[in-house]
């Protein structure tokens, strides 16, 4: 546990000497989409009975912890992998393998739930009329740990950076408009759900929107994003060990 404790420290060091310039930078983007779609669109259009502008809050919140707590596993760590060679410190330490992927997951979930509290901050700047409930908070920091997972599973499996851009490019970027951020999956056509349903943000988006709205939870929801992060996490440390063989 030790080796554990001490990725999740060096990943805290990190975070506080670069504290003003993380939190500005988890605030912007939420931000543009709440003046755009919340204040733009939320004023005039209703969706399932509700104003857009509390409809989307959940959609944000999902989009919002799964771009921070990626970015801030895949980049990073890719980058000590293949450029700056940092990640060679880490092997030759005396630190295990399943010690190293869970410090770095964990610490990115935890950058992506930060995130996720800047933005409902806002929200309530602003009056949202949402419940945020204990069961909100722990659906947004299972979301942040499945993303958190999967960036550490793509910065073991790419090659070069370009390959990361890609993947953001085709996998991240769809979600973020896909999987009922900011429209209702059961307004597509039945195939498009059905292709939908196989992206974990779709469930997040699913289970905060309930909870939010105070509708019947889906408890599908969490047992698939448990499902998704139990294969990303595995995959991962697997990735890892692979890597540390070569």
């Amino acid at each position: 546990m030790s080796g554990f404790y001490a990725v999740l420290l060096r990943e805290y060091w990190f975070f506080r000497s670069r504290f003003w310039q993380f939190t500005t930078s988890a605030m912007i983007s939420p931000i543009l989409y709440l003046i755009a779609f919340g204040w733009g669109l939320g004023k005039v259009v209703q969706m399932e009975g509700i104003s857009y502008f509390n409809f989307i809050i959940p959609g944000i919140v999902a989009l919002s912890t799964m771009n921070a707590s990626f970015n801030a596993v895949a980049t990073p760590t890719s980058i000590a992998r293949l450029y700056d060679k940092t990640y060679e410190e880490y092997i030759t330490a005396p630190i295990r393998v399943w010690s190293y992927a869970a410090g770095k997951i964990i610490a990115g979930a935890l950058r992506g739930t930060y995130s996720a509290a800047i933005l409902l901050t806002l929200t309530v700047l602003l009056r949202a009329e949402v419940h945020i409930t204990a069961g909100f908070v722990l659906l947004l920091f299972l979301n942040s740990l499945v993303f958190a997972s999967l960036g550490f599973l793509a910065a073991m499996k790419i090659r070069s950076h370009p390959d990361m851009t890609r993947f953001t490019s085709y996998f991240i970027t769809p979600m973020s408009f896909l999987c009922g951020t900011f429209f209702s999956v059961d307004s597509v056509p039945a195939l498009a759900k059905h292709l939908i349903n196989l992206l974990p943000l779709t469930y997040a988006s699913l289970g905060l929107r309930a909870i939010a709205l105070g509708n019947d939870f889906p408890w599908h929801a969490p047992v698939v994003q448990l499902a998704f992060l139990a294969a990303f996490w595995v995959l991962g440390t697997r990735a890892c060990y692979r890597v540390e063989q070569s």
